[in-house]
Parts: structure tokens; sequence; C-alpha cells
């Protein structure tokens, strides 16, 4: 029994996810063949629908927290003024560009436009209801002033603010805030306010464990219940293999086009070595869809193998761990547009830099764990009104697609501490000269 038990654990959480969704699309099937339709939608269902609002409940805490240490963290700048502010500054950068490629290839090749028009109607009526309340709210605000949405990221109360998924901006405006003022105050003044987040963040953390670990059922459930509710179409897995192609060929740019270009001009090293060094941590990061998992590795291959100093490696890569994801940025833009294809909502030019920003800015806050980013997601869909209800379209295939993201995101880290070292480098020789 010991021994059954110790090979179960064995089983990785990515392996046991895929089985869940393979299981769940057999099962759903299944139910439609002998016509399980009811008992899926009665008996089955809510375990997705319980999945769902595990994800909804620790969103709120987790941006908040995640969001305070991640500001905290940085307390160091102080003393490393200039690898600090060129750290941030790159790591924004970087950013950006990783969001913008995503919402290009996404508007190029528009893998939500494959989704079956029938079901687009079906989709759309099941909530029409969230789409409209959200168009309102859109327009009431463009009536009211071009700054109003400004305005909205600034919340008059809280803990009303607290209360309602829908704030995300304002909880995340309040973090920042709450950060600074610790680091302005000094961390070593209040200790016991520090060690209150980071003691509330691994209990965050390990909640997200225990949801995780439910993920299987959680995926069993939703897969099953849109294969039912679908009546198994196959232009909805055609849609679906289109956006992961979108989303692995964006990340493929990112990888292979952008870090390489940056290494090239800024870093200091050859590629052949960069990716020589980099490739363990790529497998790593992929095998364990964890930024933070991997960080001991990335730590040692940057100073052993690409030759960059302890003092940017020790500072740049752990703030990398906390601030620096470039490919989730870039599959958030991917989906939240791809949700709203599927949804027949089209996104103005002012939406999609609004995505641009709170990709941006959530993907500060999303831990370097697995199932981490699918939380921050909710932050973007919510900035543009497409329902979060929507992710569970897409969280069947999230598993694989993460595993490839944070091999962008330990790579992006790896490149960012080679040029900050090179710049440190000719800084520090300048005056020698």
């Amino acid at each position: 029994m010991n021994r059954r038990e110790a090979h179960r654990n064995r089983i990785p959480l990515y392996a046991k996810i895929l089985l869940g969704m393979g299981f769940g699309l057999g099962f759903g099937f299944l139910a439609m063949a002998l016509h399980w339709e009811g008992f899926v939608h009665n008996w089955v269902a809510p375990f997705g629908a319980i999945f769902m609002r595990l994800l909804k409940l620790i969103a709120v805490p987790l941006v908040l927290v995640s969001l305070i240490l991640g500001v905290v963290n940085l307390k160091d700048i102080r003393n490393l003024s200039r690898i600090g502010l060129k750290t941030i500054l790159i790591y924004v950068c970087t950013t950006i560009i990783a969001v913008s490629i995503g919402l290009t290839m996404v508007s190029l090749i528009k893998p939500g436009r494959v989704f079956p028009k029938d079901k687009q109607t079906e989709f759309m009526e099941h909530f029409q209801q969230t789409v409209a309340e959200r168009e309102a709210q859109m327009q009431q605000v463009q009536v009211e002033s071009p700054l109003q949405f400004v305005v909205d990221m600034v919340p008059d109360n809280i803990f009303q603010a607290l209360g309602d998924n829908s704030k995300m901006l304002q909880i995340i405006f309040f973090a920042l805030l709450f950060g600074v003022a610790l680091i302005v105050v000094g961390p070593s003044k209040t200790p016991s306010i520090v060690r209150f987040f980071q003691q509330l963040n691994l209990v965050l953390l390990k909640i997200i464990d225990f949801i995780m670990a439910f993920a299987p059922v959680g995926v069993f459930a939703l897969m099953a219940a849109l294969i039912v509710d679908y009546s198994g179409d196959a232009g909805i897995f055609s849609a679906l293999g289109m956006y992961a192609l979108t989303v692995v060929l964006a990340l493929a740019v990112i990888i292979f086009l952008v870090y390489p270009l940056i290494m090239r001009c800024f870093g200091g090293r050859t590629l052949k070595q960069f990716f020589h060094a980099v490739f363990p941590v790529q497998m790593l990061a992929f095998s364990t869809s964890s930024s933070a998992a991997t960080l001991p590795l990335t730590m040692e291959r940057t100073r052993k193998h690409l030759g960059v100093s302890e003092e940017v490696a020790d500072f740049v890569l752990p703030v990398g761990v906390t601030i620096n994801m470039d490919g989730t940025s870039c599959y958030q833009a991917v989906a939240a547009v791809f949700l709203a294809q599927v949804l027949g909502l089209d996104l103005t030019f002012g939406q999609m830099l609004l995505i641009l920003a709170t990709a941006t800015l959530s993907s500060i806050g999303t831990p370097g764990i697995p199932g981490g980013s699918i939380v921050m997601l909710m932050i973007v869909l919510d900035s543009v009104g497409i329902p979060i209800e929507g992710l569970a379209l897409i969280l069947g295939i999230d598993r694989p697609l993460d595993m490839v993201r944070t091999m962008v995101n330990v790579t992006g880290d790896m490149t960012v501490a080679c040029v900050v070292d090179k710049a440190n480098k000719e800084k520090s020789a300048g005056p020698e000269a």
C-alpha cells in the first residue's frame, strides 16, 4: 500500500492534469453516446464549477500578498541602485515586448475565428448578461471622461475592493502603494508586518497546492461538461488547437528571436554559450512548470557557465522569479484576445492597450509556481470585460502551455542577468580606462 502511494505521488502534476483532460474528453464522448447528458450536468459539471470557484477564491489574497512582497523584496535597490534600476527597467521592457508579440500573433492568426459559429452564438448567449453589463460600464466610462479608467484604478474603499474580484486593478494599486510605503519606512522598522506577509504568502502558496491537487478532477469535469455542452463538435477542438499553436509560436519568437537578439547586442555572450548554459534550466522549468523551483539551478548555470558575477546573479535572478514573466504575460495576451474572438467581441485599440498594461502589471504578481498564471489571467480578462468563466474553455490545455511559458520565463531571467552584468562591468571598468 505504501509502495502504491509512493508511485502515485511520483506522477507529476502536469501528467495528472493531462490524464484528467484525456479522461474528461473520453467520458464526455461516452456520455453523449449513452445519452448521459443529464448525469454529466447534475453530477460531474459541479466539480468543474467548484474548481473555478476555488481559483476565484484565491485570486484577491494572492494578488495582494504577492505584489506587496514583490515590492518589498526590491529593498536592495537602495544598496544596489544602479543594478536594481537597470534590472527593473529591462524586465519591464522585455515584458512589454512579449505582450506585444502575443497580441500581434493572435491578431494575425485569429484562432478564435475557427470556433464554430453556432457554438459561438450559444457561448455568447450563455455570457450575454455579463458582456452586456461590462459593455454598459465601458460606455459609461467613455461618456464620463477619457481618464475615468485612471480614476477607477484608485480605490475609495480598499475593503470593498478586496471583496470584489472585478476590482483587481484597485487591489494592484493598493498593493504597490503599500509595498512602496514599507520600503520608505524601512522593513527593519516593520519586521512584524513583513514577516506577516511572508508567512501569509507561504500559506497562500500551500492553498494553491491544494487547489492544483484538485485540478485533475476539475479539468476532468470541465472537459466532460464542455464535450456534452457542445455535442463533441470537432470545430471546438480545431479552435483550441489553433489557440495552442498561436501561444507556442508567440513563445518561440520570444525564445529564439528576441532573447538571442538581446544577448547578441547587449549580453556579451555568444549564442552557443548562452543556449548551452540555459538548456538544462529550460528542461527543468519544462518538467516542473515552476520558475521558483528552477531558481537554484538557474543561479548555478548563470554564474558558472555564463560568468555572471554573484552580486548581479544573486539580485537579478530572484527578482526575476518575482516580476519577470515574459512567457506568462505573452500567454495572457493571446488567451484574452482568443476568448474575445470566441465570444464575437471586437476589441478596440484602447482595449488592446489595456490588455498590454494589465498583462504587464499582473505578471509582476504571478507566483513562480505551477498554475499561478491562471489566477492572474482573471485580471486581464476582467479589464476588458471578458467573462472569466470563459477560462473553462482553455483550462484543459493550459498545463502543457504552462510548461512552455515557464521555459520562456527562466530564459528571460538569464538573459537579463547577462545584460545587467555586462553593463555593470563596463561601468566599473570605465573610470580605470
